[in-house]
């Protein structure tokens, strides 16, 4: 028995990283269930019934299965105007912060004038300051300006944000100067050298905008509240507040409100997927040296 013990191997014992490896798996799919399950119980309660809705609220499984809450929203409320309202504003905004945003960024980035430090700091200082701030000003600019209650209201104010410049102020300055040299000695100008020649190379945060832009202006509240108040120019996530507070009747109606919720993650869902690939895999790399 000697010899067996002296020439086996000794037990397998996990090591401490292979523990520790187990134990972070362990919380990582604890804390994905917790984070998934409250969407799982939003899909589950669209296909329920009110009654079912309302007396198994945790329940994955509807019992009966109902097609009830979709043909309520689509066809007793206004979730179809809200839709369209919703995505005109959102693409509108998208493209235009895309352009805007890329314009002011290459400024800041690359065009020597008066004042650009100062521009720059207040820049930074309005990202530093609540949006529920400045809804006040909003209301008051926007009904001076005679665009309340109308299409420019609603669009015209989210048309650049403080962020998206940053982000492509930083990103213009790690492009490598040679590249607009370059294309000034072939005669371009300044606006041909940016078109042309840069914000092509920008394309990793021209990404970033779209997708921070488009969730941005999709999710967008505060300022629709106070841009209008006509019901035919409702987006989506302030017809959904009101569909929530009960709008189209008493009760709860749980699978109604949450069959809203449930579509309009969709179009979000869509444009990340549709960029995640070129948002990870964009090179940054101009020229060899």
């Amino acid at each position: 028995m000697s010899a067996v013990a002296v020439s086996g191997k000794p037990g397998h014992r996990p090591s401490r990283a292979a523990v520790a490896t187990t134990l972070t798996y362990v919380v990582l799919v604890a804390l994905a269930i917790i984070y998934i399950f409250p969407f799982l119980i939003n899909l589950a309660t669209v296909a329920k019934t009110d009654a079912d809705a309302t007396a198994n609220p945790l329940s994955l499984w509807p019992e009966p299965w109902s097609a009830a809450a979709l043909r309520r929203l689509f066809l007793n409320s206004d979730f179809p105007t809200w839709f369209m309202n919703s995505l005109i504003i959102t693409l509108a905004v998208t493209a235009g912060r895309v352009f805007f945003d890329s314009l002011a960024g290459y400024a800041l980035a690359r065009l020597p004038f008066r004042g650009r430090t100062v521009v720059y700091g207040a820049l930074v200082a309005v990202m530093a300051v609540p949006s529920v701030v400045l809804l006040i000003p909003k209301f008051l600019v926007i009904n001076q300006l005679g665009i309340f209650n109308s299409y420019a209201g609603l669009i015209i104010p989210l048309l650049a944000d403080a962020a998206g410049v940053f982000i492509m102020k930083n990103f213009f300055e790690s492009i490598p100067v040679s590249v607009e040299e370059a294309a000034r000695i072939d005669g371009a100008g300044a606006f041909r050298v940016f078109w042309s020649v840069v914000l092509p190379m920008a394309t990793p945060a021209l990404v970033t905008i779209v997708i921070l832009s488009f969730q941005g202006s999709w999710n967008e509240l505060a300022h629709f509240i106070v841009a209008a108040n006509d019901p035919s120019l409702t987006p989506l996530t302030k017809g959904v507040a009101q569909l929530a507070s009960g709008a189209l009747s008493a009760g709860s109606q749980y699978p109604v409100k949450l069959a809203a919720g449930a579509l309009m993650t969709i179009p979000v869902a869509i444009v990340f997927f549709i960029f995640q690939k070129r948002l990870m895999n964009a090179s940054g790399g101009a020229v060899k040296e």
